[in-house]
């Protein structure tokens, strides 16, 4: 009988320290949210100087006449770059060479060369196809604009 008092006693005091952290943790948390009252963006990290974003990407893209488009994205530390683009059997290959120019806000890239014209979100091991809005293509192939790092700069 004294060890069920005992538990049950034990158990109470267990969920009202329980109890109490919680609430102390809430005036925490009201208490930051009341002192910051603006949010302010973080410009020193950007996909441009924190991520390793130098080396080859691939992805099939979409293609309205045939299978896909076999695309391999070669970014270099020089701020250049060489793209190749294979249409599925179509025995059609596009290469091109060009500049990289990195957008301010550091996570976006246009890629301009003589037939190249697109730009790229930069993300940790991928790239993320924009329109020319700079939005992010949506629809049901969206995934297909996503081109995976292969391989890193030699």
């Amino acid at each position: 009988m004294k060890s069920s008092v005992l538990f049950i006693c034990l158990a109470a005091l267990s969920l009202s320290a329980c109890n109490q952290t919680k609430k102390e943790n809430q005036q925490v948390v009201a208490a930051d949210s009341s002192d910051h009252t603006t949010m302010t963006a973080d410009t020193v990290h950007t996909s441009q100087n924190s991520l390793d974003w130098p080396g080859k990407y691939e992805a099939t893209i979409p293609c309205a006449d045939c299978e896909g488009i076999k695309t391999n994205i070669t970014l270099k530390n020089d701020n250049t770059f060489s793209i190749v683009s294979e249409y599925i059997n179509k025995n059609t290959k596009v290469e091109d060479s060009g500049k990289v120019m990195w957008h301010d806000n550091g996570s976006v890239v246009h890629l301009t060369g003589k037939e190249t014209n697109m730009k790229l979100k930069v993300g940790e091991n991928r790239l993320i196809g924009l329109d020319q809005e700079g939005k992010e293509i949506g629809g049901p192939n969206a995934d297909r604009y996503i081109y995976n790092k292969v391989e890193g700069e030699k």
